[in-house]
């Protein structure tokens, strides 16, 4: 197989998945190396493909939220690194039926810095953080004393309120 074909098969794969594709799927499906998956992905960037890396794989990004009548909303909270704390924020995100879409940080010489997350169930959370675990990585919010962004989507502004009252009452929003 050759590259070119390899590579439009690998965007043609994640433009009709719904779901995060792993490197490792994708290098088994073709035969090849993870790190060969992860030099097509960049090639597939830099020619304008808006391909984004997750904590679940790779995605396919929309422009725009797959549902117009959704609610998508950016709110500025803070807490500590603590697993526990970061768990029980994006919970109760997630159990009030919010969709968490990224976290970002202000770095004083990068600027933003955006993790992509897609964390939609008590699932994705949990192997979020097993990942953090194993990978002996720091949450972004340690290089901001805390204080992080999360952009939000919800099916309503109704559950989007629900979200930022059980997130104020737990302290977790910035002041």
């Amino acid at each position: 197989m050759s590259t070119k074909f390899r590579r439009e098969s690998v965007l043609e794969i994640l433009s009709n998945s719904t779901e995060p594709i792993t490197g490792l799927s994708l290098s088994e499906k073709f035969g090849v190396t993870r790190q060969v998956i992860v030099s097509d992905i960049a090639i597939l960037r830099a020619q304008g493909h808006t391909i984004i890396a997750t904590p679940q794989g790779y995605m396919y990004e929309r422009t725009a939220t797959t549902n117009p009548e959704r609610t998508v909303q950016t709110i500025a909270a803070k807490h500590s690194s603590d697993y526990a704390e970061i768990k029980d924020e994006l919970f109760t995100i997630i159990d009030f039926g919010g969709y968490v879409m990224d976290v970002t940080v202000e770095h004083p010489v990068y600027g933003e810095i955006t993790g992509n997350l897609h964390l939609r169930s008590r699932h994705d959370v949990e192997q979020f953080i097993e990942r953090l675990k194993h990978s002996k990585s720091e949450p972004l919010l340690i290089l901001t004393d805390g204080l992080h962004l999360h952009t939000i989507e919800t099916d309503s502004p109704e559950t989007m309120d629900k979200i930022l009252n059980a997130l104020a009452q737990k302290n977790f929003l910035a002041e």
